[in-house]
């Protein structure tokens, strides 16, 4: 188990799948880690282009809609860098397009953190089925990390556009049944909620209480108050031994 909390990367990526799901989790860490000076970049898979009940929105105006938001919400937060995929939104699968995108963006950055979200979780809770295009993102940019990203012989015509080989040192992984690591938020829930309200076209006010619950939620068992809470996986440490038999 680890809080993680002496812990700042000199950059780290956070891909997900629409506008605002990384302000849901993982903005109190980003908005610490670029504090402390960590170049942040975002990667949003999909346009979020079906997030509307107004009988009157269209997809091209709801994807600008949601353009901007997102880059409002990461301008709070101090998110360095920008990229939009453009898949449609509700309709994500995982091709070989999508993980060379991916790579694409992994080998462009060279992050040494890469958040997204856990592709084993099925359901969030008692009562929500995890989005679709949460899943792929997550599985697909596992994928991409590791071992597209790394592997030189992977997606050649990446090597023409002048894009190397890049080994990522860690996975963190968001919405996960299975945390190992904590980050106390305390510092950055406000801005965390600040960010969150950046997104009108699909928050309201109440998003203030329901960011606090989420984060005493990710927090029990913990020595502080607010937490994120991920599943940390290590690339760059030494493989663990079992233990001898016997």
């Amino acid at each position: 188990m680890s809080d993680a909390n002496g812990f700042v990367p000199l950059a780290a990526m956070v891909i997900v799948a629409h506008p605002d799901d990384a302000e849901f989790m993982v903005a109190g860490t980003v908005a610490k880690w670029a504090k402390a000076g960590s170049e942040i970049t975002y990667v949003v898979v999909t346009k979020g282009d079906k997030g509307s009940e107004d009988p009157e929105m269209t997809p091209t105006r709801l994807t600008a809609i949601r353009e901007a938001e997102q880059r409002d919400a990461g301008r709070v937060l101090g998110v360095r860098n920008f990229e939009f995929l453009g898949y449609p939104d509700a309709y994500l699968r995982h091709t070989l397009e999508l993980r060379r995108d991916l790579t694409r963006v992994i080998r462009q950055y060279k992050p040494e953190v890469v958040f997204t979200f856990d592709p084993e979780t099925r359901f969030i809770s008692e009562t929500y089925p995890n989005h679709p295009d949460h899943r792929t993102t997550g599985d697909a940019t596992v994928d991409a990390v590791f071992p597209s990203a790394r592997d030189r012989l992977t997606f050649p015509d990446l090597l023409t556009e002048g894009l190397e080989p890049h080994k990522v040192a860690e996975i963190w992984l968001g919405a996960s049944e299975r945390p190992n690591t904590w980050v106390d938020i305390a510092a950055t829930l406000d801005v965390k909620v600040e960010a969150l309200g950046a997104h009108p076209s699909q928050l309201g006010p109440e998003i203030v209480e329901f960011a606090g619950q989420m984060a005493r939620w990710a927090a029990e068992g913990q020595p502080f108050e607010f937490a994120e809470a991920f599943r940390r996986i290590r690339l760059d440490a030494p493989p663990e031994v079992p233990p001898a038999q016997g």
